[in-house]
């Protein structure tokens, strides 16, 4: 001060009292102050660090557990010191593994890993609940429980001590086991239009995020380009487009009519079903045709099938 500097500020640690608690996750924890530097709790400019705001701020609003990272282990020393300065009793403290991703610790930085860049990418809030829930715990991920169901089950004595690691991969799969699971009411207005529960409950099994559903519906509306096929396939999608034309329209249409065709040409397996989800879909894979069929619609189907077979 002498020299003009303005000073920074510390808190004074008591270096004959023990630091002890017993952490929720780390066990019976135990620090020595004496091997302890008195932490800076305001900076030369007249900024505060957190450490001693924080410990005001849980006493004011009358915090009783504190759950953090493991690196601010040493910080919650220092702390315990500064509840006991200011005459209170200290929160039931827990410090957690570090989460690491592919590249290590993860950094709070990461653009990629905020809200709106996970919302952007499809990420329904229903799956990141269900991993942040158990991660670092040795339980399993359950997209079928709710966040009730989570917050019943959850126990610090679950977590372990070694680094969780964040997983974008496994973000997305259970990303997509919550989309099988969703009801058409909760992603009805983010469907595109004209889309009828029949057609989410058909298309869902197929989706990873919900956003693709817009493509699988334009299967169903049309129009699609199936791809060339040699003479024999197009004289058997011919034969196909007449049974189909001739058959009563119901919910059973695709069973009726791959039963007709398997009787009549001998076809099975793969060389029946494949070329009419070709020429119906123009896709290889893709939702039950028994539940796609009736949403293409008799008329439509019949023409994809000469068209194909032309």
């Amino acid at each position: 001060m002498a020299a003009g500097e303005e000073p920074h500020w510390r808190f004074l640690l008591d270096h004959d009292a023990p630091i002890e608690w017993t952490d929720g996750i780390r066990g019976p924890q135990h620090f020595d102050p004496q091997q302890m530097s008195d932490p800076v709790v305001r900076r030369a400019d007249g900024s505060w660090l957190y450490m001693l705001p924080s410990a005001i701020d849980d006493i004011a609003m009358g915090v009783t557990d504190v759950l953090r990272g493991e690196d601010h282990v040493s910080n919650t020393a220092a702390q315990v010191q500064m509840f006991a300065a200011l005459g209170a009793p200290p929160p039931r403290f827990a410090h957690e593994a570090l989460l690491v991703g592919a590249e290590g610790k993860l950094s709070k930085r990461l653009g990629s890993l905020g809200m709106a860049e996970l919302r952007d990418a499809g990420i329904e809030p229903e799956a990141l609940v269900a991993l942040l829930a158990r991660l670092g715990t040795a339980d399993p991920v359950d997209p079928s429980l709710d966040a009730e169901a989570l917050a019943a089950s959850f126990e610090l004595s679950r977590f372990g001590r070694a680094p969780a690691r964040f997983d974008e991969a496994e973000l997305h799969r259970i990303n997509a086991a919550i989309v099988h699971r969703l009801p058409f009411g909760r992603v009805a207005h983010l469907l595109p239009e004209g889309m009828t529960e029949a057609g989410w409950d058909a298309i869902r099994p197929n989706l990873a995020h919900i956003g693709e559903a817009a493509e699988w519906w334009q299967v169903v509306t049309g129009p699609v380009s199936p791809p060339a096929f040699d003479g024999e396939t197009q004289g058997f999608l011919e034969l196909a487009a007449d049974t189909l034309a001739a058959l009563a329209w119901g919910e059973g249409v695709w069973q009726e009519l791959t039963g007709e065709l398997k009787q009549v040409t001998g076809r099975k397996g793969k060389p029946l079903f494949l070329p009419l989800r070709q020429a119906l879909t123009a896709r290889d894979h893709g939702p039950d045709m028994g539940a796609l069929l009736p949403l293409i619609g008799k008329d439509a189907a019949v023409a994809r099938l000469r068209k194909a077979a032309a």
